[in-house]
């Protein structure tokens, strides 16, 4: 006994036979799965039934089971293929309609939905503000990250210039006859110089305040460099020396008294964070290893702050300032003369640094004065040091040779101690009033305006080259070693 379709039908189909001993024939075939025939006796009886399975590819198609008598077979037969039939011409029927019911659900006619808003103009600006927003990063984010506090070079040896320029234009009234010459010189020029400068260390402020809130990391990185913490000074000597020379504003006004203060107590800052780690901090702060020409940019703001005090009237705070800053220079001279350190303590391209060793004495000899009122022994021999230290640098050109083969920001560090060295001049010749004195004060101070012109003019012709990525003056690039 068989049962058998083509169709594909779903649920279970149930037919009996009334007036037969077969109580039971049922067929039942799930779509994808077996088909299954089963006829069960419930009469009692004494036929025997036999199963026989269809196997197809390993899997059983159908169970026949067939009573153990020919005759009964057939009737049988008869039974399951009409009940056959009629269950698969139904559940076609309905297998159909299921079908198409969920080929209705699961792909339903595509939906387009079309929103206009009026944000083209939104959308325009917020591009617009990325551009300007990229395009300035790209621009200023560079540029701050390169400019170190080495660049106040430039301001230094520029405000000490115009405060030159101001000294000479305004000789006394029984000046030498050389002194009278370079009074001559245009208060217009003087003027520009001044306003030049005012504008340069403006910039640079700005700068480097955006530098210490923008790139922090490299501000710390100076300040841990041995070399670069140095220059931490030099803004704040640049501001004094520009404030000195002011031609608007005059000693122990208002202004002038909340200005000085104002740049005075930096340098006092770092006078107690610097020389407190000189002999407090363990090895790898202690001066022998630290110790380098630019150090003595400590004690130059400690003499231009004890000048300017000196010119208000503040004596005792003047020699304060005095004091601290002598002892230390002394103390940094003579570990750098003995270089118990054992090794270069600059790199060839900072050679130039080399000649603080004029502006230190120099200074000094510029702020005694001020505290005394004259220009006294001490003073003299403060300028006569500094002189030495000239002839010995001059004579030896082949020192600077190799840091001079590409021009550099580090270049402006010849011109602001020749400046010093000029002004200690000036005063010298004031005070001997000899014709010697008088004309070493002319070859100087030539010497110092012709430096810091040829200077500007490098600069000037060389300000793509100014912030170079590479610059091996940077103390947050590896080429200076850190401590």
């Amino acid at each position: 006994m068989s049962a058998r379709s083509t169709h594909e039908v779903g649920d279970e189909a149930t037919s009996s036979r009334e007036n037969t001993t077969l109580g039971v024939a049922r067929w039942s075939h799930e779509v994808g799965g077996d088909w299954r025939v089963d006829a069960h006796d419930t009469a009692q009886s004494s036929r025997t039934y036999v199963r026989r399975d269809r196997v197809a590819a390993g899997n059983t198609i159908m169970d026949d089971y067939f009573v153990d008598d020919p005759k009964y077979n057939e009737e049988v037969q008869t039974i399951f293929s009409a009940v056959v039939i009629s269950n698969t011409q139904q559940h076609t029927t309905s297998f159909k309609t299921n079908m198409t019911t969920t080929h209705t659900k699961q792909t339903p006619p595509p939906q387009i939905n079309l929103t206009i808003t009026s944000t083209t103009t939104t959308l325009n600006s917020q591009n617009h503000n990325t551009t300007i927003s990229i395009l300035i990063k790209s621009i200023f984010f560079p540029i701050l990250s390169r400019c170190h506090a080495g660049y106040f070079r430039i301001t230094l040896s520029l405000c000490c210039q115009t405060l030159l320029w101001k000294t000479l234009k305004d000789p006394p009234e029984n000046a030498h006859a050389y002194r009278k010459i370079l009074g001559l010189f245009p208060s217009t020029a003087f003027l520009l110089l001044w306003s030049l400068s005012l504008v340069i260390l403006t910039s640079l402020s700005i700068l480097y305040i955006l530098r210490c809130a923008l790139f922090s990391d490299m501000v710390k990185t100076e300040y841990l460099n041995h070399i670069g913490v140095n220059y931490l000074f030099a803004p704040w000597i640049s501001w004094l020396l520009l404030l000195q020379s002011s031609p608007f504003l005059k000693p122990k006004t208002d202004y002038y008294l909340l200005l000085c203060w104002g740049f005075m107590a930096p340098i006092l800052v770092l006078d107690v964070k610097i020389y407190g780690q000189w002999f407090t901090k363990g090895k790898r702060r202690i001066l022998s290893k630290v110790a380098n020409p630019a150090s003595q940019l400590s004690a130059v703001g400690n003499f231009v702050g004890a000048r300017a005090a000196a010119q208000m009237g503040w004596k005792e705070s003047a020699m304060v300032m005095f004091v601290v800053g002598m002892v230390h220079y002394m103390v940094v001279f003579v570990t750098i003369y003995q270089r118990l350190s054992g090794k270069e303590c600059l790199p060839t391209i900072l050679r130039p640094v080399m000649f603080l060793f004029i502006a230190a004495p120099s200074m000094a000899s510029l702020a005694w004065d001020s505290i005394c009122g004259k220009f006294d022994c001490s003073s003299k021999m403060l300028f006569y040091l500094s002189l030495f230290f000239f002839l010995c640098l001059v004579t030896r050109p082949s020192l600077f040779k190799s840091s001079m083969k590409k021009f550099n920001v580090v270049w402006w560090a010849y011109s602001y101690p020749l400046t010093v060295l000029a002004l200690a001049s000036t005063e010298y010749a004031q005070d001997t009033k000899s014709s010697f004195a008088h004309l070493l004060m002319l070859l100087l101070s030539a010497l110092s305006v012709m430096v810091s012109v040829v200077l500007m003019v490098y600069t000037a012709l060389n300000t793509n080259t100014l912030l170079p990525p590479d610059d091996a003056c940077d103390p947050t690039i590896a080429t200076l070693p850190l401590v």
